[in-house]
């Protein structure tokens, strides 16, 4: 198969690229009307998987406001593989030292972040009359299992290695949260760029296990606060800050989204994973996403 080629997973369907001038003649062809016949499935689907994406709800009752809580939720889900996807990508960049490369991945994860926060907007009609209609039909299944946001809060250094126990008969899954929670977060990476632009921090932070939650540093705030003296156009590291910031903002704002979700659909009731639902989420916001990019604001 030609290296341009790409073939549709599961499907056998080949992806063929055209060219511009390709393109051109087709549309004379078709007199400016768009192609109706095709020798096999219909190429946005062979792309997009768009049949099989929506054969993906199985909704376990007959009402129907459960088709929006459980799109809703697959919606969420493909936001956390996107966001972790552009981290990724913004860490192999910031690893090479390309802090100006890596701006643009980050503030593509804050758009991503700015759509999964629109998500929320589809299930603010749910009251918890609507939502005992089909709840208990969960069973156990709670949000709070979802293991792509636990990659995504290991990316952001949010690091509690008990949260992957629930996985251990998932062996893939397990084996690849695991992997995330040995890796350095992107703010690991971060710290270990401003060491390498010359920053003075201690060793035992560079050093550290990375599998544990980050402490903040005051060696880490002061670099910031240099930083952000230079209000210059070319500052790359003021940059980078800033395009943080945002993630760090949106990500927050996600986190709120959630807990007032659960106020107004199920108040204070113990949550489906056998949480203490609202309280515990209350709880967990008090850990702060790249910590020391905002306590340095009051040393600014």
């Amino acid at each position: 198969m030609d290296q341009t080629e790409r073939r549709a997973p599961e499907r056998g369907v080949t992806v063929r690229p055209v060219t511009p001038r390709q393109r051109a003649a087709r549309a004379a062809r078709n007199g400016g009307e768009p192609t109706l016949e095709f020798a096999e499935l219909v190429p946005y689907d062979a792309y997009v998987r768009a049949s099989a994406l929506h054969q993906l709800q199985q909704p376990l009752s007959d009402d129907p406001g459960e088709m929006s809580f459980l799109v809703v939720s697959q919606i969420m889900e493909l936001y956390f593989g996107l966001t972790c996807h552009e981290l990724r990508d913004a860490q192999r960049l910031l690893r090479e030292d390309r802090i100006a490369d890596a701006l643009a991945p980050l503030r593509r994860a804050t758009l991503h972040l700015e759509g999964l926060n629109a998500s929320w907007k589809g299930l603010r009609w749910m009251t918890p009359a609507d939502f005992n209609r089909f709840r208990n039909l969960l069973g156990e299944g709670s949000g709070f299992q979802s293991a792509m946001y636990r990659q995504l809060e290991f990316l952001l250094g949010l690091r509690d290695p008990a949260l992957i126990r629930p996985f251990r008969r998932q062996t893939e899954v397990h084996a690849a949260l695991t992997a995330a929670l040995a890796a350095p977060s992107l703010w690991d990476d971060v710290v270990a760029l401003l060491a390498r632009q010359g920053f003075d921090l201690p060793a035992d932070l560079l050093d550290r296990d990375v599998a544990v939650e980050h402490d903040p540093n005051p060696a880490v705030e002061e670099a910031w606060v240099r930083i952000y003296v230079d209000g210059g156009p070319d500052n790359q590291l003021r940059l980078l800050g800033e395009a943080l910031s945002g993630v760090a903002e949106e990500f927050g704002d996600w986190r709120w989204n959630h807990v007032k979700a659960v106020q107004r659909t199920m108040g204070a009731k113990v949550g489906s994973g056998g949480s203490a639902g609202l309280a515990w989420l209350q709880r967990s916001m008090a850990r702060v996403v790249f910590p020391e990019l905002w306590s340095a604001r009051t040393a600014m």
